[in-house]
């Protein structure tokens, strides 16, 4: 059985975007009120954007002999069937059109790939997972049970 653990932080330029946007607040209260004004806006937005950040890319994928946690969620190994990587289109689709309306999702925009995973838990309404990641094929054969190298 594979293991595997990802983070699924959330890339570099969105820092970027939400430093300038920080400045921006701050010189756009700073000038009309004052440095001190400025300084507590902008400190606001820094610190409401941190947090938001961290939240929304602190979500973690963890696979170990046991179970399969996305997310908040968990669900036991033997509960699962079949793993399909997805890329490109493949992966749009299966967070949009194609989705099925009770699927557990842990979608992350500015992911490129998705891993798809069947649920054989009768008793969990949710016939599939599908969960966003930077490495479709690691993911799906630690899933899956086989190895596949770094890249």
């Amino acid at each position: 059985m594979g293991t595997y653990r990802e983070s699924l932080r959330v890339p570099v330029s969105w820092w970027i975007i939400a430093a300038a946007a920080v400045a921006t607040l701050f010189v756009i209260v700073a000038v009309p009120a004052g440095e001190i004004a400025g300084a507590v806006v902008g400190g606001l937005a820094a610190v409401l954007l941190l947090a938001m950040f961290l939240r929304y890319g602190g979500a973690r994928v963890e696979v170990d002999e046991r179970q399969l946690r996305a997310g908040r969620a968990a669900i036991d190994r033997q509960h699962l069937g079949t793993v399909e990587a997805l890329t490109g289109e493949d992966a749009r689709r299966a967070f949009g059109r194609d989705c099925d309306p009770k699927a557990y999702l842990v979608l992350r925009s500015y992911l490129p790939g998705a891993v798809r995973v069947q649920i054989t838990d009768p008793g969990d309404p949710a016939p599939y997972w599908v969960i966003a990641t930077r490495h479709p094929d690691r993911l799906a054969a630690a899933l899956s049970g086989h190895s596949v190298g770094r890249s």
